[in-house]
């Protein structure tokens, strides 16, 4: 592609011995062949050697990151721009599709401008939402200042789009679900992939129940970093004004209910050095 993000270098080979020899290998070629691309040297990387059980990934934006990557994986030296692992042939995919709040201004521009897939799927779910929208997709994400992103009944389906094309982006590099699991509206886009809705249904789901919520606006959100029954005990104070409204897992839980209490309760938690 022509955009300017990270490029990755993938290595792999039979031992952790062998993973740093081939590592130190390809960095003296590319030392003694300077005038490479970064891209190039990527894709032929990824497609044409054999995927072997000890792996890692070198990320950069330019010769120079990429380069110094090599030379900290060749020497078993850790380095922020190398990941290492070990493959496992008994391990299946599963796609997580998240809630409400993975967004931010300029999201996607990069892989639409690059990516013929994940544009084409996006477009697709631009029109499959056009019906139950006043607004477009693509008009939305290539805002500059990302206004329309504060509304509900424009957020949840721009970010249904972007899990749905994201996720059709991996299955064409083969990466294919064995399982899905959806957090909230994720699980509109999770049933989509699952093969249970069609992009169409889909499509009308989230954009219809993005507006009901519209209706319900007033009040707010809030996660803290407690146990429920810990989170119960600090609301005795704000009795009725805020409740417990999910439990994301065993320390993490979201609270909703009136503006200024939840503010308070946040500046109470802060002072008690609780995210």
């Amino acid at each position: 592609g022509s955009g300017s993000g990270s490029v990755p270098w993938v290595i792999s080979a039979r031992s952790e011995a062998g993973l740093q020899a081939q590592t130190a290998r390809l960095r003296e070629h590319l030392t003694a062949n300077s005038e490479f691309s970064a891209v190039d040297v990527g894709y032929a990387l990824a497609t044409t050697r054999a995927h072997l059980d000890r792996r890692a990934v070198v990320l950069g934006k330019d010769p120079e990151t990429l380069l110094a990557g090599l030379d900290a994986l060749s020497r078993n030296e850790p380095a922020d721009a190398v990941v290492t692992g070990q493959a496992r042939g008994d391990a299946r995919v599963v796609m997580v599709f998240p809630g409400q709040g993975s967004q931010w201004v300029g999201m996607a521009l990069g892989l639409l401008d690059d990516s013929p897939v994940f544009a084409e799927h996006l477009r697709a779910c631009a029109r499959a939402l056009a019906p139950h929208v006043e607004w477009d997709l693509l008009e939305v994400l290539r805002e500059p200042d990302g206004t329309s992103l504060e509304r509900v009944d424009v957020v949840q389906p721009v970010l249904f789009s972007m899990m749905v094309s994201l996720a059709q982006l991996w299955r064409s590099h083969g990466v294919e679900p064995a399982a899905v699991v959806g957090h909230s509206q994720g699980e509109i886009a999770a049933a989509h992939i699952a093969g249970a809705l069609t992009l169409e249904d889909a499509a009308k789901i989230v954009a219809l129940r993005s507006r009901a919520l519209t209706a319900l606006s007033g009040g707010g959100m809030a996660s803290i970093a407690l146990s429920a029954d810990d989170v119960q005990q600090r609301l005795s104070a704000w009795d009725g004004q805020v409740a417990i409204a999910a439990m994301n897992g065993p320390t993490s839980t979201v609270i909703s209910g009136d503006d200024t209490a939840l503010s308070q309760i946040l500046a109470a938690c802060e002072t008690d050095g609780i995210r």
